[in-house]
């Protein structure tokens, strides 16, 4: 699969769930679209949303309740390209919902693999490659970024680091659609810094893309050392998303 294969399967999966054309992120105007309830959405989406933005670094595309539509496209001509999803736009935003009860709630970048970059890394501890059947166990505090407990149907596969019987590092991914699968990674804070993030999630992307699935990473953007992690791995940021949800949600 080519760099440009996997930006395409994305950009085609964010249309489903924007209710959009792919070709609407490349374009150069700003976008909005009524939201709605679509085949083949990722499974974690509350679809209809009340308000999403999404930017493939172009044109930001907007989907969600039509009453809200006005509302996005002014603050997409407020805060044009970036700043929309900059803490100053977020703010604007966050005042202009505050009296319908909504907030912006969720921001995060999405990473995709660099197939030219993206190989396995050193771990200083054996790794194990663990299917669905071994999971079962697993849904403890520790690894809550690695596996979600509210949505086991859609964990699919993970990577472990074992010191000697004891687990200290875990990568899941769950199949969040089914061209993607998202990966997330938890280590146990006296192993961190050791590289094992790296390994795990290398070894789990190139093993989702060898099952013909494209391994997806997101983050806050404040997460630095996540963001490092899916760089040092070879990934590349891809998409940047922002969704709003009623205020208690952000609480």
């Amino acid at each position: 699969m080519t760099g440009k294969e996997i930006l395409q399967i994305a950009l085609r999966q964010s249309a489903v769930d924007c209710c959009c054309a792919p070709e609407d992120f490349l374009s150069s105007e700003n976008a909005v679209f009524p939201s709605q309830r679509r085949l083949g959405a990722r499974k974690y989406l509350a679809l209809p949303q009340l308000l999403d933005f999404v930017s493939y670094g172009h044109a930001t595309v907007a989907s969600g309740r039509e009453d809200l539509l006005p509302l996005a496209r002014k603050h997409m001509e407020a805060f044009p390209g970036h700043s929309a999803f900059e803490a100053a736009g977020i703010v604007s935003l966050a005042r202009a919902l505050a009296p319908l009860n909504l907030a912006p709630v969720y921001d995060g970048e999405y990473f995709l693999p660099d197939p030219e970059r993206l190989q396995a890394r050193a771990c200083p501890f054996p790794l194990r490659l663990l299917e669905k059947d071994a999971l079962a166990d697993l849904y403890r505090p520790e690894w809550s970024n690695a596996l979600c407990e509210h949505r086991r149907e859609l964990d699919r596969l993970a990577v472990g680091a074992y010191d000697g019987d004891t687990l200290v590092g875990l990568a899941g991914c769950s199949a969040d659609c089914e061209t993607m699968w998202q990966i997330g990674v938890d280590v146990l804070p006296t192993y961190r810094n050791l590289g094992i993030a790296k390994a795990l999630t290398s070894r789990l992307a190139l093993e989702t893309l060898r099952r013909g699935k494209v391994p997806f990473y997101c983050c806050g953007w404040a997460n630095v050392p996540s963001a490092r992690n899916a760089l040092a791995c070879g990934f590349r940021p891809a998409w940047a998303q922002l969704t709003v949800k009623p205020t208690e949600d952000s609480l």
